[in-house]
């Protein structure tokens, strides 16, 4: 087994004094204001003028703000998170440049997620005590499970969620291990009424948490709409929204975990298909089962596992025929007209019956292990997924299955 060394955040839950918590709502109150600004003020160079402003213009500004009568709260806080938050501004420009994003927008004080990031110079962590700056007091934190041995957090991310509920990540080197290899490839096909359907015929029902929980969210929902604005009852309304909208996230979250895992840990190549999902929930009458059953949290818990443990992830063009194809070997007969409610139909050239989903998988397991044995036909088109370059149709198979898997492991 191999080791490697990779950055991970640990995540915990604690619970702030009251001097505590008005101190990190100041604090986040003061980044948003400060990105705000700087997104205004780098928007306005580049519109009006044609000057490009970068972190180290922005972090001037900031400097000029604070000694301003209008802006001087702005020392009263760190200054670690409002540097923090100009390199975050910073990325995100970068990003669009690079067209990985869109164009930075303002942060709500309604919708915004509430966080503060600090550095090094602005925390200090011993013997499992983490304390804040401009804090006396180390944070009560619930630590549910242990950090890396002899780990030293790098960043200190602090936020809290619409619920009210406070949480702390600490980001750490950790050492993974590489699990056993193994011989065993899937294709995972992505469905709605199963979560995912794999290549050896197995599916993994959709367990629904969304709707579950519906007529929960929708009696909180309209508690909330009788609220009149601004008033106590209103926010109070607002948290147990935010509270059901919590747990459905936590069980779909612990749920993909546990299934992400699973197929990483028994197999040595995981295929699965490059779906349009922000396209998909375009659709008004698919759009909450999809976002319920979370496809793109799916492949993004596949990509980084396949990553920490030695497997190889291979992301089929999304107009590869898998549905259409006969998966026989040396058949190839591909169904033009096969509407989505057809769940199974019989190929007319080898007789075969297909049922849709477990046919889908079959064919983009084997043109995941031919791109791996042959390094050509079906491509991904993403950067972050195996070889980054355009996508291109699978034609044929290419090698079987047994060739395929002992190319990778020569």
């Amino acid at each position: 087994m191999t080791r490697k060394s990779v950055k991970r955040a640990f995540r915990y839950r604690f619970y702030p004094s009251d001097a505590q918590a008005a101190e990190l709502s100041r604090t986040f109150g003061c980044v948003r204001l400060v990105y705000n600004r700087a997104l205004a003020e780098r928007s306005t160079a580049w519109h009006q003028r044609r000057e490009r402003v970068g972190y180290s213009h922005t972090s001037a500004m900031l400097t000029a703000w604070k000694k301003t009568q209008e802006l001087s709260f702005l020392t009263e806080v760190s200054s670690v998170p409002l540097q923090q938050t100009l390199r975050h501004l910073h990325t995100a420009f970068g990003n669009f440049f690079d067209r990985r994003a869109r164009y930075p927008r303002f942060k709500s004080k309604k919708t915004s997620r509430a966080s503060a990031e600090y550095t090094r110079p602005g925390f200090r962590y011993r013997d499992g005590r983490l304390t804040l700056a401009k804090m006396a007091e180390p944070l009560a934190i619930v630590w549910s499970r242990p950090l890396p041995e002899g780990a030293r957090p790098s960043t200190v991310t602090v936020s809290r969620d619409a619920a009210g509920c406070w949480f702390v990540s600490l980001l750490c080197e950790d050492t993974i291990e590489s699990v056993p290899a193994t011989r065993d490839a899937v294709g995972v096909d992505v469905g709605i009424t199963s979560v995912v359907t794999l290549s050896t015929g197995e599916k993994v029902a959709n367990p629904r948490h969304e709707q579950r929980d519906r007529k929960k969210l929708a009696r909180a929902q309209r508690a909330l709409a009788r609220k009149a604005r601004g008033s106590a009852n209103r926010d109070k309304a607002r948290r147990r929204v935010a509270r059901v909208c919590a747990r459905i996230t936590d069980r779909r979250r612990d749920f993909l975990h546990k299934l992400t895992s699973r197929l990483v840990r028994e197999n040595q190549v995981v295929v699965i298909e490059d779906l349009a999902v922000a396209n998909l929930v375009k659709n008004r009458r698919l759009a909450r089962v999809i976002s319920d059953v979370s496809w793109r949290e799916l492949r993004t818990m596949l990509e980084y596992k396949c990553a920490w443990y030695g497997r190889d992830l291979v992301v089929v063009d999304r107009f590869f025929p898998s549905s259409k194809a006969c998966s026989i070997p040396r058949c190839g007969y591909l169904n033009v007209s096969l509407p989505l409610h057809v769940r199974t139909w019989t190929c007319p050239r080898c007789g075969a019956t297909h049922d849709r989903d477990v046919n889908a998988a079959n064919n983009l397991e084997a043109a995941g292990l031919a791109v791996l044995a042959c390094g050509a036909g079906v491509r991904p088109q993403r950067d972050s997924s195996r070889t980054g370059r355009p996508a291109t149709k699978q034609e044929g198979h290419g090698a079987t299955r047994d060739e395929a898997l002992a190319s990778n492991h020569r």
